[in-house]
């Protein structure tokens, strides 16, 4: 372990050692899991390598987090049973909501997790966010919502449907209002590149 990821463990960051004991469905190499997260049903929750999750982010329900993501504070994802999907190269800033669970609120039934499941209307549906995808600050992903490849939402934004690949999303509900930019992808292979020559892989 070099000095800086020493460093990072004794700012607040367990140690791989503890991770494993976590009881994760499986976790990679080089992940940064603050002790103020908190997890909830971590045998359901896989995590890749690379991975940095920071303070106060909640993780509970089925979730699969691929390499090179980062999931900022206070963020929360709810993956119920029938989860979320999160692709390499991901990014989501700080207080974004994922949940591929939600209450009807019709006013048809009753709601909250106090009450019987038999009272209530619950949405569950599979979120996917593919690779490249960015959310800001603030944002929200609902059930059955879809971020298609190099996806951009903006902050504050609320995401119901299926994006576009290469978009910039923003609004409530988010609408598409420009093109993104695909140069990074060619930077993808030079950074995987240098990493195969320097550290010998580490997203396999």
């Amino acid at each position: 372990m070099n000095h800086l990821m020493q460093s990072q463990y004794n700012e607040g960051f367990y140690s791989y050692e503890e991770l494993q004991k976590i009881g994760f469905a499986s976790v990679g190499k080089n992940v940064l899991l603050s002790r103020l997260a908190r997890i909830y049903g971590a045998s359901k929750i896989s995590i890749g390598n690379n991975v940095r999750i920071d303070d106060f982010v909640i993780l509970s329900g089925k979730i699969k987090i691929g390499n090179f993501v980062h999931i900022g504070a206070f963020s929360s994802i709810t993956g119920g049973d029938s989860g979320v999907t999160i692709g390499d190269f991901c990014g989501m800033s700080s207080h974004v909501k994922v949940l591929a669970i939600s209450d009807d609120y019709s006013g048809e039934t009753l709601t909250n997790p106090c009450i019987p499941n038999q009272y209530k209307n619950i949405t569950k549906k599979q979120i996917i966010i593919e690779k490249h995808c960015i959310v800001g600050c603030g944002s929200t992903i609902l059930p059955n919502a879809f971020l298609s490849e190099g996806s951009s939402i903006g902050a504050m934004s609320l995401i119901v449907r299926k994006t576009k690949p290469w978009g910039v999303y923003f609004g409530i509900p988010a609408k598409r209002i420009k093109e993104r930019k695909k140069d990074l992808l060619k930077l993808e292979k030079e950074f995987l590149s240098s990493i195969k020559e320097t550290m010998g892989g580490g997203i396999n």
